[in-house]
């Protein structure tokens, strides 16, 4: 985006919200792929605490979510457009849909990944399958805004003075890298600046690193010509999502809602872009764990938060807005409090975890300050200063150097999770899920 420092990327939108905002500079996602990422922000819980393990997560609804909390508040909860659930429950615990996700999106079984040596992804279609065109993405999305814009409309017109919560749901920037012509116009291929490491060696990298890349069909970098009309693309689709952003933040601006009405705009993980040669995310490195974290109140109050934050912390800050106490067993905390405080507390920690494809063991990452602890179990771990070395070139989990920093981290991972335990958890989960799929 424009307002993250993109010397290119249009995001008008999104940058004249930021002016408005709390910006959250050091967001992260706490599962790095779509489900068990949204599932955790949707019950400010770590994956691992409602056994969000794959793609394939049906949530337990012992967990409660924003929908379940704010609807005993009194509040009109509302769904519209992508959430990623699997399962036959399409509300969880929100009161009113507006629309459902694309049927192919759906995973009624809650099946499991498979987390073989010898599994991979079919093809490298996410990155091969790109250009300028009409894609459904495209068609689902203005429908979201069709459908949140006349909600909006009919709440500011409304005499009912009932409290509302909206969550809008987008498929871009997702992946095929289809973009609206007239967004891909705006960025020309054949100029864009390609990351330093899109051809990056599989020889050279961390070999958890390596069978991601394998697993997923990174592991052949496309052509120079295919990954810049990739990356156009997905500047496109970036700008695409902004344009429909636009829309929503009108509806609110130009009515009474805009007096009382809270914004918050964030994602459920990041995209590598061909960054460490790799497409998607499913690994944690900062273009796929980081992502956009915006708070904009009634008050105005506005300024960079440089506190790391995670999706957990807005259960919280929902939590306080409606006045409701927050569950001990909830991790986070209000991002209005992180904002107010920021300079008063110890620097916080930030964790992540992944269970999916590409990785055969458990994956864990640890951030706090600028230092970045990737716990692989089974496999050496990965170090790095994301202040220093924002690429992520520079690994220095074996360095002596930082032995006290990495055990440093390594204890404050531990106070969350126990690696080998969780993981032996997940697999347990797995192979139940997929034992009971196949005789079904």
């Amino acid at each position: 985006m424009g307002n993250s420092g993109h010397p290119l990327v249009r995001t008008p939108h999104l940058d004249n919200l930021a002016e408005q905002c709390y910006t959250y500079d050091n967001a992260y996602c706490n599962y790095p792929i779509c489900t068990p990422s949204r599932l955790s922000m949707l019950t400010g819980r770590y994956p691992h605490q409602i056994e969000a393990w794959d793609l394939g997560a049906i949530l337990d609804r012992r967990h409660k979510t924003w929908g379940d909390y704010l609807t005993e508040a009194g509040y009109e909860t509302v769904l519209c457009g992508r959430t990623h659930f699997n399962g036959t429950d399409r509300l969880l615990g929100f009161s009113e849909r507006l629309l459902d996700d694309l049927p192919r999106w759906r995973n009624t079984k809650g099946m499991p990944p498979r987390r073989t040596a010898d599994e991979r992804r079919g093809s490298n279609s996410h990155v091969a399958e790109c250009g300028p065109g009409d894609h459904e993405h495209t068609r689902y999305d203005k429908k979201v805004s069709d459908l949140a814009v006349d909600y909006l409309h009919r709440k500011g017109a409304s005499q009912n003075e009932k409290p509302f919560l909206l969550y809008c749901g987008f498929m871009h920037p997702h992946f095929p890298l289809v973009a609206p012509p007239e967004f891909y116009a705006w960025y020309d291929p054949n100029t864009l600046e390609l990351p330093d490491t899109w051809n990056e060696s599989l020889a050279s990298q961390h070999p958890v690193i390596q069978h991601h890349r394998w697993a997923w069909r990174n592991d052949i970098p496309p052509s120079e010509e295919t990954v810049r009309t990739a990356l156009a693309c997905y500047y496109a689709l970036v700008s695409a999502l902004d344009a429909q952003i636009g829309r929503i933040l009108e509806a609110i601006d130009t009515s009474s809602l805009r007096e009382n009405t809270i914004v918050i705009y964030t994602s459920d993980h990041g995209e590598m872009a061909g960054s460490h040669g790799i497409w998607q995310k499913q690994c944690f490195y900062e273009s796929a764990v980081r992502v956009p974290l915006m708070f904009r109140g009634p008050s105005g109050a506005s300024g960079r938060v440089a506190q790391n934050v995670s999706l957990v912390d807005i259960m919280p800050t929902l939590l306080e807005i409606a006045g409701l106490e927050k569950p001990s067993d909830v991790p986070g905390e209000s991002l209005l409090e992180i904002a107010r405080h920021q300079q008063d507390e110890t620097t916080r920690a930030v964790f992540s975890e992944y269970h999916d494809r590409g990785m055969l063991n458990a994956g864990f990452m640890l951030k706090q300050g600028d230092y970045k602890l990737c716990h692989y179990v089974g496999s050496q771990p990965q170090l790095f200063n994301v202040n220093t070395d924002p690429l992520e070139n520079d690994d220095m989990a074996l360095n002596p150097e930082y032995a006290a920093i990495r055990s440093t981290l390594e204890g404050t991972l531990h106070t969350i999770v126990d690696p080998e335990l969780v993981d032996a958890r997940a697999k347990a989960n797995q192979q139940m899920r997929r034992a009971k799929g196949s005789n079904t």
